[in-house]
């Protein structure tokens, strides 16, 4: 019984590394790889988005709520999603100064 409840703690310490982690035929992409190494498993992306959802914001806020400005302004730095087909699904790789961010 030892033995289990020792292999269930250790899937789930390691649960957090796979979450950010995509398998490539017999490679795998991890965060913090650089852009370059993105096109080299997965190509050129069928898509590509920069500054997220933020990008859209302005200075208007900022006379009235500086904080919600830096709110903005740190979220419209968020980098590229880069969105690829694979299958039936899509894979999103966002990218922050040239580094995988998240893989989603």
């Amino acid at each position: 019984m030892r033995f289990w409840a020792w292999m269930i703690l250790c899937l789930c310490a390691a649960a957090p590394a796979w979450a950010d982690s995509l398998r490539v035929g017999q490679q795998v992409l991890v965060t913090g790889d650089s852009a370059a190494r993105v096109v080299e498993l997965l190509g050129q992306p069928a898509h590509k988005a920069s500054g997220g959802k933020a990008g859209k914001a302005t200075n208007k806020r900022s006379s009235k709520g500086g904080s919600r400005a830096k709110q903005a302004a740190g979220k419209a730095t968020e980098g590229e999603r880069w969105q690829y087909r694979q299958g039936r699904r899509t894979v999103t790789v966002v990218l922050v100064q040239g580094k995988v961010a998240r893989i989603e």
